[in-house]
C-alpha cells in the first residue's frame, strides 16, 4: 500500500468518524426541537384560552416526545369535556330549535401557528450550532 492510498484512507476514517458524531447529535436536534416548540405552544395556547372557572386552562396537557417510525412526535391537548366547543364554536338550541352561535376562539389553531414558527427558528438554531460544534 503506498503513502497516497493511506493518506485517502485515514482521510476517510476520519470523515466517517466526524459524520458518525453529526449524525447523532442530528438524532437529538428532533426531539429538542419539538420539545420547545411544543412547550411555547402549550404556554400559548393556555394564554389564549378563555376563563370562567380556569378548569379548562389547567387541563391543558403535552405528552411525553415518542419516537415514531416518522420521526419524533408529541401532543397537545386539553381533557376538558367542552373545550372542542369553546375552540370551534356551537349552536345554541332552545327547545330544539336553534336560536344562535356562539364563535370558536380557536385557540388552539393559534397556538399551532406558533409552534410552526417556534420549529423553524429553533431548528436553525440548532443547525447553527451543530455545525459550530463540527466547524462546518
Amino acid at each position: 500500500m503506498n503513502t497516497n492510498q493511506r493518506a485517502n484512507q485515514m482521510a476517510i476514517q476520519k470523515y466517517r468518524k466526524e459524520l458518525m458524531a453529526m449524525i447523532s447529535d442530528i438524532k437529538e436536534i428532533d426531539e429538542r426541537v419539538l420539545t420547545k416548540a411544543v412547550n411555547v405552544g402549550e404556554s400559548e395556547v393556555k394564554q389564549n384560552t378563555p376563563v370562567d372557572t380556569g378548569f379548562m386552562k389547567k387541563q391543558w396537557y403535552v405528552s411525553p416526545t415518542k419516537r415514531t417510525a416518522n420521526g419524533v412526535e408529541k401532543r397537545l391537548y386539553n381533557i376538558a369535556d367542552y373545550a372542542s366547543y369553546v375552540n370551534y364554536g356551537h349552536r345554541i338550541v332552545k327547545a330544539q330549535v336553534t336560536v344562535g352561535f356562539v364563535k370558536g376562539r380557536f385557540m388552539l389553531e393559534k397556538s399551532v401557528a406558533k409552534v410552526n414558527k417556534t420549529l423553524e427558528t429553533e431548528f436553525k438554531k440548532e443547525v447553527e450550532r451543530v455545525n459550530r460544534k463540527h466547524d462546518k
